[in-house]
């Protein structure tokens, strides 16, 4: 009865992770939870004044389905001058979240039997946006030593079947930043092989002591290259589901027949939010971004006294550390759960790769990280 689409797709295993930790905390247990990406920062006060202002001004309608003329304008304008990015606002798609985004980029794009090129370890999401849209994932192995770069020549990987690489920097899970050269090869290889390039920049506004490059901004990239991004993490709006991707304007058209014939359009009035998250004051975002590096060096230098491999991340907030020496990921993973109170997901969720990992979430107080830690003992002394 269940279409063969779905059949190929598995359960998010951080989505199981987090809800085997939100079983034990309905038993009364005190569960400290990094699983989901979620900052634990409220949406600040100003960008919920303005979806408030916009709802009592009756913007309670059908907008355009691509996105209010406001939005659409000031995305393309944040993207021309902090991205580099030659788009206008006709190029610019609003969604109910990056991932609604990223799943109409597949099922627009994708025919079966198409190959994609996915970074290993990647976002589960992307793995299971491009089997649902009937193409086949072609799993890069990279290397952590040199911040995560393909382990052979990334064209070996190119075959005529490739449609697509998708890329993440700052990278969900290892907090990796691509550094320009990186891009730029991938640029080169989608020029030279007629490919296109998905780029999900959902991080980079939570990014440390490097700088973000959009490949978007590289010469002859823009008119092959899907630039997804969104508010939930930079502006603590997850709930709130506001995303957007730059789109060439050669394939826009055919990204409306998706959104015209499923959501209409983004909800009217949250998109009024969108824009005072972008033209306004950007205090809230500069004080997530230092109480993230905070987290960050605290996690990451208790990992390692704890006797764990830890790189530590350039962006976004997820350590990523070996456990070989003491497990598996999956059976650290439940070890943690069950003697530590301590809820992490498994590496494997995000590739092969992963199988000696776990990701952490470290959108939580430094107490709460410290406390984490000293409980962590129990598994790692």
């Amino acid at each position: 009865m269940i279409s063969s689409r779905i059949e190929r797709v598995e359960e998010s295993a951080t989505i199981k992770s987090s809800n085997r930790a939100k079983k034990l905390i309905a038993e009364g247990i005190d569960i400290i939870n990094f699983t989901l990406g979620e900052p634990d920062f409220d949406t600040p006060a100003n960008i919920i004044e303005a979806t408030h202002r916009a709802m009592l001004a009756g913007e309670t309608h059908y907008s355009a389905g691509a996105g209010i003329p406001e939005l659409r304008a000031a995305i393309a304008d944040k993207l021309r001058s902090e991205n580099g990015i030659p788009t206008e606002a006709k190029n610019i798609m609003v969604t109910p979240g990056a991932k609604l985004a990223i799943f109409e980029s597949m099922m627009t794009l994708i025919d079966d039997g198409d190959e994609v090129l996915l970074f290993d370890p990647a976002w589960v999401s992307y793995d299971a946006c491009v089997k649902m849209a009937g193409g086949k994932t072609v799993w890069v192995e990279t290397d952590p030593e040199r911040n995560y770069r393909p382990k052979k020549d990334l064209s070996e990987y190119v075959t005529d079947k490739t449609k697509m690489i998708v890329i993440n920097t700052p990278c969900n899970p290892t907090g990796a930043v691509y550094d320009k050269d990186q891009l730029q090869e991938i640029a080169d290889l989608a020029i030279d092989h007629d490919f296109l390039v998905m780029s999900d920049e959902m991080y980079e506004k939570i990014i440390y002591d490097k700088k973000h490059y959009s490949i978007a901004s590289f010469d002859n990239m823009h008119e092959r290259t899907i630039t997804v991004n969104g508010f939930s993490k930079a502006y603590a709006m997850t709930g709130w589901r506001l995303g957007y991707m730059d789109i060439p304007p050669h394939i826009f058209k055919s990204f409306e027949k998706i959104q015209s014939h499923t959501i209409s359009n983004t909800t009217t009035f949250i998109q009024y939010g969108g824009v005072e998250a972008l033209r306004g004051p950007q205090d809230e975002l500069h004080k997530m971004q230092a109480a993230f590096k905070e987290r960050r060096g605290v996690l990451v230098e208790g990992l390692r006294n704890l006797g764990l491999k830890c790189p530590m991340p350039d962006g976004a907030f997820y350590a990523y550390p070996d456990v070989s020496e003491f497990g598996s990921g999956e059976e650290i993973t439940g070890r943690l759960l069950e003697e530590a109170h301590v809820a992490v997901s498994p590496g494997i969720a995000f590739g092969e790769s992963g199988k000696n990992n776990i990701r952490i979430s470290y959108a939580a107080s430094v107490e709460r990280i410290q406390e984490a830690l000293v409980r962590m003992e129990k598994v790692f002394s």
